[in-house]
This record gives C-alpha cells, structure tokens and sequence, in this order.
C-alpha cells in the first residue's frame, strides 16, 4: 500500500506536532513492556539496555518521518523497518523456541500502546479534541500500522475499539524481569551521543520519568508498583504544565532533540509546504492554525 502523507488539517498532525509525545512516547514504551514476548523482541534484538533514551529517540524519528516525510521517504522508512522486523527472532522464555518478531499480534500491541498512549496523554494535557477527533486519530493511524507489515484492519480504528482490544489484551500482558528494568530505565535513563550535553542535568529528568509512568492507566501501575501511587488530578495538573512548557520552547531549538537525518527531513518538510502555499511563519508546529492553511479548511471538531 503507497504511504500517505499526513496534512496539517489532519488529527494525526495536531496530536503528532504536539510536545506531549515526549510523555506520550516514554509511556507508550513502559506499556509495550507489558507485553512479554513484546518486551523479550526489544530486549534480545537492540542495545536498549544501554541506551534506552536513545529508543525512545528513534521512536520518536519513526513517528516524525511517517507523520511529516514526503511520499519517498515514508515508502523508504517502511521498507526498510519491515525487512529489519522479518530479519529477527525472539526467545520465547515461556516455550524456550525461538519465534519470528514479525508476528500479527506482537505488531498489533506495539501499535496500539503506542498510538492510545499519544492519544491519550495529548487530551489529558489538553490538547482540545472532541470524541470524533480521537476517533479519526485512530483510524488515520490504521495506515500507519501498514508501515510495519500490518493491514489496516488488524488495528482498532476507534477509541471504543482501542479499549475493548486493551481490555482483551490484559489476561496476557505481566511484568517480566526485562519490563521491570524497562521501566527503571526510563526513569533513569543513559543518554545518547548527541544529547551528552544533558547529562549534568540528569537529575532532573527524574520527574519526567516519574510523570510518564503516572500517566499509565490504573491497572499498569498496579502491575508495576515501581512507584508509591499520588492523586491522579495532580498528575493531570502536571500533565498539562509539562504540556505548555514545552510547547513554547522554540521548534529550531526542539529539532535537536531528533537525529540529524530527522531534522533534515523536517526542513524539507518545511520547505515542501510552504510550496504548497502553507504559510511557515511560525513553523511546522504553526499550522496547528487553520488560518495559515491554503484555503483554510476547517478541521471537522463533529
């Protein structure tokens, strides 16, 4: 299936542009872990003992190329993550067989924690989406599945399908050894090459970590018990302060929390647009407004 290029009018763009994904993504990671073969596939196949910053990193480059690249370089990034997930095998501790990574359901549960985890954490910071919105994020995000070798129909394609799919995926999801380091690593993480200059500051990350794996659902903290539990609206307060922080830092200066191929993909985005007649006065993360759009087409908000 040819990639699809996501516009600004889309709800993709207004959730993906948004500076929430940082907490969006840690927790999505902290989710995946309770998967167990999930969590043995990421632990056997990559350095994420090492450098678990750095995946959330390269997560964070996949999203962007498939929410911002052009036609050839979505095409390009899918071809090249499914011939790496077909290449690779994980030991099923449970059965001691080696099994194929590229498995249906191992996909489906990666896409699914990951996209809800977005989504939710956008809103719960307040991102202004209505119930229709949230729903189309999730069905524009069925063609994202198709990157990583599923078909559009494997994946929930509405908030109420996503929590029925989560509901039945609970008697299979446990904390294994690797999930639990998982999540002390993101709470602790090693950074990575180009974010050295970060490392005095490594305290400090703590909260973020910290807030990441409070903004789990209810039932995930209670199978981790990493942390003592704190009220929930005190979380969504800081949610929401994390969420305006970070959205005021300016988008040159926040491109350099990506690799340097990712920043230079954004620029060509940039510059693809504003041919296109968007205006780029205040960058990518500007055309959240539907009046620098060509035409101004409305996002539907029913």
């Amino acid at each position: 299936m040819p990639a699809t290029v996501q516009p600004p009018e889309s709800v993709t763009w207004r959730v993906h542009i948004d500076r929430s994904m940082w907490i969006g993504g840690v927790r999505g990671l902290m989710l995946q872990a309770l998967h167990p073969m999930a969590m043995w596939g990421v632990w056997q196949n990559s350095n994420f003992q090492e450098d678990p910053f750095g995946r959330l990193q390269r997560t964070a480059d996949f999203v962007g190329v498939a929410t911002f690249g052009a036609h050839e370089e979505i095409d390009e990034l899918a071809y090249r993550v499914r011939e790496i997930h077909r290449s690779l095998r994980i030991l099923n501790h449970d059965t001691g067989r080696r099994e194929r990574l590229d498995q249906p359901e191992l996909l489906r549960w990666v896409h699914c924690a990951e996209v809800y985890s977005y989504l939710e954490v956008a809103r719960r910071a307040g991102l202004p989406l209505t119930g229709a919105m949230a729903d189309r994020y999730l069905d524009e995000q069925r063609h994202t599945a198709t990157y990583v070798g599923l078909h559009a129909d494997d994946v929930p394609g509405s908030v109420a399908e996503m929590e029925g799919y989560l509901a039945e995926m609970r008697p299979h999801l446990r904390v294994t050894e690797e999930a639990a380091a998982t999540v002390r690593f993101l709470m602790w993480p090693t950074m990575p090459e180009n974010l050295r200059f970060l490392a005095p500051g490594k305290p400090g990350y703590f909260p973020f970590g910290a807030l990441c794996y409070y903004s789990l659902p209810d039932w995930a903290r209670q199978m981790y018990g990493a942390l003592p539990e704190v009220p929930q609206p005190a979380v969504s307060a800081a949610l929401r302060s994390f969420r305006l922080a970070m959205n005021s830092v300016p988008e040159r200066l926040h491109d350099h929390a990506f690799a340097k191929p990712t920043r230079d993909m954004l620029e060509r985005a940039r510059q693809r647009l504003a041919a296109d007649g968007y205006d780029l006065g205040k960058g990518l993360y500007g055309l959240r407004d539907p009046r620098r759009w060509p035409g101004r087409q409305a996002l539907a908000t029913a």
